[in-house]
């Protein structure tokens, strides 16, 4: 991981929950940290070596995948995650000085956070139009423009405390209160994190043929070797109507000769497989290995084959 000299992005701008999640991790209080108007653009930062890394979000736990960030990843120059950080998740209510529950029409947030506050919007302001915001603190940052074209907009609490001119009309408002989002740290590739027993792998698999049992064949690589999935979704590759890829998160580092294995035989089926990396988890739970599936099973396994493929010694060669 780059030092204090290390240059970072985020999706902006200052206040977000992705800002919260860089945070976390080490040495980021010191670094230079870049905020980008959306998913793309802080990834193009780290192809092109504007910056050392970004954080950006790509797993919410009532909305699932972040679709921007599934994508962007999937294609383009290769990007490895080196790290991922989970943030619980509140929102509140701002608008300006002034104006009431009865004075909303229009509010703004990003999508993942009103698909989180629906309910409560729906309850307590029946009939208020959403309009999309590229953030969570940009929409609420737009409430302080000239001109803002909404009413109040929903944001993270910090947004609200750093932020004057702003009034928090509603607290709590999130219709799930133990929501997380996941967030991810992609850097350029280059060496891989260590596994620590408590490991993470995400790969990229594109369908490579529409059949019956084709989505099978891929699963089988890790049932078969032990592997459990923690997270699986289909995304268009958005050459034809049809052809998808398959974003995959696995248990366990690249370095387990199971995962490894898998990803061979997931390469055998699908050669356009995309390794995105191996990393901490951020729960730091341990991934539970059958006996039959550890590294001392595969190694023996591989032994037992090389004995048989090479002859005995005091036994003569069988003549071809």
């Amino acid at each position: 991981m780059p030092g204090p000299a290390a240059i970072y992005t985020f999706l902006g701008p200052q206040g977000t929950f992705t800002e919260a999640a860089l945070m976390q991790v080490p040495g980021a209080a010191e670094a230079t940290r870049v905020p980008a108007s959306n998913v793309n653009a802080a990834l193009d930062m780290v192809r092109d070596g504007s910056v050392h890394a970004a954080m950006v979000p790509i797993e919410n736990s009532v909305e699932g995948g972040v679709t921007a960030t599934l994508d962007a990843i999937a294609g383009g120059p290769e990007l490895r995650i080196t790290r991922e950080v989970l943030v619980p998740i509140s929102f509140v209510l701002v608008a300006r000085p002034g104006m009431a529950l009865a004075d909303i029409r229009r509010i703004s947030t990003h999508g993942h956070a009103w698909a989180q506050c629906r309910l409560w919007v729906e309850t307590n302001i029946p009939g208020a139009e959403y309009v999309p915001g590229s953030s969570t603190a940009a929409a609420a940052l737009g409430l302080l423009a000239d001109g803002a074209h909404y009413d109040a907009a929903i944001c993270a609490p910090i947004v609200a405390q750093e932020q004057p001119g702003l009034s928090v009309l509603a607290e709590n408002i999130g219709d799930n209160p133990g929501a997380v989002t996941r967030f991810i740290m992609v850097s350029r590739p280059g060496e891989l994190p260590q596994r620590t027993g408590a490991d993470k792998t995400t790969v990229v698999v594109p369908l490579p043929e529409d059949r019956p049992g084709a989505l099978m064949e891929i699963l089988d690589q890790f049932a078969t070797r032990g592997v459990n999935l923690s997270r699986i979704e289909s995304r268009p590759t958005g050459q034809y109507l049809g052809h998808y890829f398959f974003s995959i998160d696995a248990d366990g580092h690249v370095q387990d000769a199971r995962v490894a294995d898998a990803l061979a035989g997931l390469h055998r089926i699908s050669p356009a497989t995309r390794f995105l990396g191996s990393y901490g988890r951020a729960d730091a739970q341990k991934v539970v290995v059958a006996p039959h599936t550890s590294d001392e099973a595969f190694h023996a396994a591989h032994q037992w084959v090389d004995g048989i493929l090479q002859p005995r010694p005091g036994l003569p060669e069988t003549a071809s």
